[in-house]
C-alpha cells in the first residue's frame, strides 16, 4: 500500500486464479485504494463480497482523471469484469453506417465500428425497425449498395445492376451522376440521421420550387413525393421542448443487479428516437453508478455525441465525465439534472419509460429463475442448473447432416456460446451415431482445453427420446463426462427420459420446469435446423449454377449479391440476369435456359 502513487489512474482487481473481476479508475490511486481495506465494514455489501475474493492488484498511472476515465471505459469492455456494471450484450448493438470516405457513399448495417473515416449512427437496439429504417431510406436516397467487387466491376463496365436498372439506385457506376451531386445526397441524408428533417424539408421544398420554375415537372414530381414522405416520418415525432439544439434525455430504472436506461434523442425541440439498455451489476447496484457506467461504455461507442444531456440524477464523477464527453464531442456538452419545468416532465416520461421495461424485463427473468429452480427439484439434481447445455441434430435422408449446441445460463439463452457442428463420420441418416459425434467432439475439445468449449455444463439435454439418451450417454461414459447429468425431451408427449428409470416423467403444462426444458429444446432443433438449411441452400445454388458454362466464381458471387438465391434468379428477366456486374448476354441467355429448362436462348425482351 506504501508504494501506491498519489496520481490519476486504473486498478485492476484479480482473483485467485488471476482472472480480472474489477477495474476501477481514481484521482488518486493511493486514496482509492487503501479505502477498500481501510474501513471494509464501512463498504457497500457488494464492495464486502468482491474483496473476499481479491488475491491480487496492479494498477495503471494514466495523466489525469479523464485519461483514466477512457482506460476504465476501454479495459471494462475488453474483460467484462464480474464486479463492474455491464452494458448488457453492447457488442451485439449495430449500427447505420455512412461511408463518406468513397467518392460516392454508400450505407449499410454493421456491428463493427472502426474508424476508417466512415460515419457512424446509433447504436440501436431494435434490428427490426432498423432495418425498416434502412429500406425507407435506400427508396428516398437511392445510394448504391453494391460494395468490393460488383462494385469495381460494376464501374469498370459502366454497367449498372440489378437496383440500378430497377431504380433503387442512382447508379453512379454508370457514370449517371457528378460526384459532387451525389455528395448533396449523402449530405441531406445525414441531416435527415442527425435529426435536421426540418431543415432538409426546407431544401426539398427549394428543390421543388426551382424545378418547376425551369418547367421540369418530372422532377419537380419526384421532389413533391419525397417531401411528402419527409413530412409524414416528422409529423410522427413528438415535439417536446421549445428549446432548440440538440439534447439527449437519460432516464434510469432499476431492481437488484439490473438496470434500464431509457434514451429519448432530441433534435431541435423535437423526439427523433428513443432506445433503451439494460445492465447488469453483480450483487445489486446503484442507480448513479449504473447511469455513469451507461455513459461511459454507450457514449465511447456512439456516432454522435449531443451538446446537451439531461439526465434523471447526477452520476459520479460528473465533472470529469463532462469533460470527457467535451472532448469526443470537440465542442463543450453540458450534464444537467433538472428539477422542474418542462425538462423535468419530459424526463418524466423518460424514466417511466425505463421503469416500464425494467419490470417487464425483470418478471421475465423472475420466471427464468423459477424454471432453473423447479428444474433442480423436479430431476432432483445436487444443484440448481445454472449452465444447460442441449443438442440436436438435423438431415434430409443423411445429407448434409449437421448438429447443434445452444447453451442457456440461469435460464437464459447465451447466442455468443452457441456452437454448430457438420456430421463428418456418418453416412447416411443415422441420428444416433451423429448424436454421438457431436457430443464426442464437444468433451474433446473440453478436455483439449478449447477455449471455446471450457465451460462445462450443469445439466445436458437431448432432443429426443430413449434412443437418443442411451447414445448420448453411451459416449459420454466413455469420455468420462458421465458424472454430469443428462435427460432426453421427446416431441409430441413432451416426455422427460431420465437415465436408469424405464417410465418417463410427464409434468403439467404449466409447469416452469417444462416450460424451460421446451425453450431451451426447440432453440436448439431451431439452430440445427437453420444450419441444415443453410448448407443445403449453398449445395443446391452452387451445383445449379457449376452446371451452366461460362459461369465461374466471380461470376456466382455477382449473381449471388444480386439476387440471394437461384428461386430469384428464375423470376428474372434475361435483361436483369445480363445486367448483373460481369455478366454478359450470351452467359445471361445460357443460364436463363438453364433455369427455365427450355434448352435454348430466349428471345430478345423475353422474361
Amino acid at each position: 500500500m506504501a508504494q501506491l502513487p498519489d496520481n490519476p489512474g486504473v486498478y485492476l482487481m484479480r482473483d485467485a486464479a488471476g482472472e480480472i473481476i474489477y477495474v476501477g479508475k481514481a484521482g488518486s490511486l493511493k486514496n482509492r485504494v487503501r479505502s477498500y481495506f481501510h474501513s471494509p465494514a464501512s463498504q457497500p455489501p457488494k464492495v464486502q463480497v468482491m474483496m473476499r475474493h481479491v488475491a491480487d492488484l496492479e494498477y495503471i498511472i494514466t495523466r489525469s482523471e479523464v485519461e483514466a476515465l477512457v482506460l476504465e471505459c476501454n479495459l471494462i469492455k475488453s474483460y467484462r469484469p464480474y464486479y463492474n456494471i455491464n452494458l448488457k450484450d453492447d457488442k451485439s448493438y449495430p449500427y447505420l453506417k455512412v461511408a463518406v470516405n468513397q467518392e460516392f457513399p454508400y450505407m449499410t448495417v454493421t456491428r463493427q465500428r472502426v474508424r476508417d473515416g466512415s460515419r457512424y449512427f446509433g447504436p440501436y437496439t431494435n434490428v427490426g425497425a432498423l432495418q425498416d429504417t434502412l429500406r425507407w431510406l435506400r427508396r428516398y436516397f437511392s445510394l448504391r449498395t453494391c460494395r468490393g467487387g460488383v462494385w469495381k466491376e460494376a464501374c469498370r463496365s459502366r454497367r449498372p445492376c440489378l437496383d440500378g436498372h430497377i431504380g433503387r439506385c442512382i447508379a453512379p457506376c454508370s457514370g449517371a451522376v457528378s460526384p459532387e451531386a451525389y455528395r448533396v445526397m449523402v449530405q441531406e441524408l445525414i441531416l435527415f440521421l442527425e435529426g435536421k428533417g426540418d431543415d432538409l424539408v426546407h431544401r426539398l421544398e427549394e428543390k421543388m420550387r426551382q424545378a418547376a420554375e425551369r418547367l421540369a415537372f418530372e422532377e419537380a414530381a419526384k421532389w413533391r413525393d419525397q417531401l411528402a414522405a419527409m413530412r409524414q416520418v416528422l409529423a410522427r415525432q413528438q415535439m417536446a421542448t421549445e428549446r432548440t439544439g440538440d439534447q439527449d434525455y437519460l432516464g434510469v430504472a432499476h431492481e437488484g443487479s439490473l438496470a434500464c436506461v431509457q434514451v429519448f434523442f432530441v433534435r431541435d425541440g423535437r423526439v427523433t428516437g428513443r432506445e433503451h439498455f439494460y445492465l447488469d451489476g453483480e450483487g445489486g447496484l446503484d442507480p448513479g453508478e449504473a447511469l455513469a457506467a451507461f455513459i461511459q461504455q454507450y457514449y465511447s461507442g456512439a456516432g454522435y455525441v449531443p451538446e446537451e444531456m439531461v439526465l434523471s440524477l447526477p452520476p459520479p464523477g460528473q465533472e470529469v465525465m463532462q469533460e470527457w464527453l467535451s472532448q469526443r464531442r470537440g465542442k463543450k456538452v453540458h450534464l444537467t439534472v433538472p428539477v422542474r419545468g418542462e425538462r423535468r416532465q419530459l424526463l418524466s416520461l423518460v424514466e417511466e419509460n425505463a421503469r416500464l421495461l425494467l419490470n417487464t424485463k425483470a418478471a421475465g427473468q423472475r420466471r427464468e429463475t423459477e424454471g432453473v429452480l423447479a428444474l433442480q427439484e423436479v430431476l432432483g439434481l445436487p444443484v440448481a442448473p445454472g449452465r444447460i447445455e442441449c443438442y440436436d441434430v438435423s438431415n434430409l435422408q443423411g445429407s448434409n447432416a449437421v448438429g447443434s449446441m445452444v447453451v442457456f445460463r440461469h435460464g437464459r439463452a447465451v447466442k455468443g456460446e452457441y456452437r454448430r457442428f457438420q456430421i463428418r463420420g456418418v453416412s447416411g441418416p443415422d441420428d444416433y451415431a451423429s448424436l454421438r459425434e457431436v457430443l464426442g467432439r464437444r468433451f474433446r475439445r473440453l478436455q483439449a482445453g478449447d477455449p471455446r468449449f471450457a465451460a462445462a455444463p450443469d445439466l445436458i439435454l437431448i432432443d429426443g427420446g430413449k434412443g437418443q439418451l442411451s447414445a448420448a450417454i453411451q459416449v459420454m461414459n466413455e469420455m468420462e463426462v458421465g458424472h454430469i447429468p443428462v435427460f432426453g425431451l421427446a416431441k409430441r408427449e413432451e416426455e422427460i427420459f431420465v437415465p436408469g428409470t424405464a417410465e418417463p416423467v410427464r409434468l403439467p403444462r404449466d409447469s416452469a420446469a417444462l416450460q424451460l426444458l421446451q425453450r431451451v429444446r426447440d432453440e436448439a432443433h431451431r439452430f440445427a435446423v437453420t444450419y441444415h438449411r443453410q448448407l443445403r441452400g449453398q449445395q443446391l445454388t452452387g451445383s445449379t449454377l457449376d452446371a451452366v458454362a461460362g459461369i465461374g466464381p466471380r461470376r456466382k458471387a455477382a449473381l449471388l449479391q444480386a439476387f440471394g438465391s437461384v428461386a430469384r434468379m428464375r423470376e428474372a428477366s434475361l435483361e436483369e440476369l445480363t445486367a448483373v456486374p460481369g455478366m454478359n448476354r450470351q452467359a445471361a441467355g445460357r443460364l436463363y435456359a438453364h433455369l427455365h429448362s427450355e434448352g435454348r436462348l430466349p428471345a430478345e425482351g423475353g422474361s
